[in-house]
């Protein structure tokens, strides 16, 4: 090994300068060529890729919303909304209203939420009774989905507090909590107390 690498410093010695810089050029030409080789590919614009959706489901259903109609409808059940969806949109996805269906009892320009519930009365039906306004298990007034008499119903609401409370639940696209009725302009601390348990959301 050693007689190689003084042969070797022997040879290099005896090369002129011109020669001496043909074999480093070449020697660094070698050593980038071995470097190409050897390097990994760079990755593609391809090769990253988005998360893709659940099998079955594309991304027009993921934004969609869920909501289920029932009364006094042509076919009660799920139905699906694009966002920004009004009550009257479900309405009509469900088919639209029976020729008895009382439609003034409910807020058709209200925008429903998803996995809302709406229950279109007939007339002359306690729409409170049938769930359309208000809670089943708790004949509580639901805050987004009430009309103006509904809310009537509740002490000390009169026609023109009930209009307030529409008036709110439009300029902020519905109420997010019971305790938000207290930004209603008229409704004080002893009027909240009296009606918190008869609402929800």
């Amino acid at each position: 090994m050693l007689k190689k690498l003084s042969s070797l410093l022997d040879w290099v010695s005896g090369l002129s300068c011109r020669q001496m810089a043909v074999v480093a050029a070449l020697m660094l030409v070698a050593g980038l060529g071995g470097y190409l080789l050897l390097r990994p590919a760079p990755r593609q614009a391809g090769d990253f890729l988005p998360a893709q959706p659940v099998e079955g489901e594309t991304e027009a259903d993921i934004s969609r919303l869920t909501v289920h109609v029932a009364g006094a409808v042509m076919h009660p059940g799920v139905v699906l909304l694009e966002p920004g969806a009004r009550v009257m949109d479900a309405v009509q996805q469900a088919g639209g209203p029976l020729p008895d269906a009382d439609l003034d009892s409910l807020n058709l320009a209200q925008p429903v939420r998803d996995g809302q519930k709406i229950t279109v009365p007939r007339k002359g039906e306690d729409a409170g009774a049938q769930g359309g306004t208000q809670s089943q298990s708790e004949n509580r007034v639901n805050l987004n989905t009430a009309g103006k008499e509904d809310l009537e119903r509740l002490p000390g609401i009169g026609p023109t507090l009930a209009q307030r409370i529409l008036d709110y639940r439009e300029a902020n696209g519905g109420f997010h909590s019971v305790e938000e009725l207290r930004k209603v302009s008229g409704i004080g601390p002893k009027k909240f107390e009296e009606i918190k348990e008869l609402v929800e959301i």
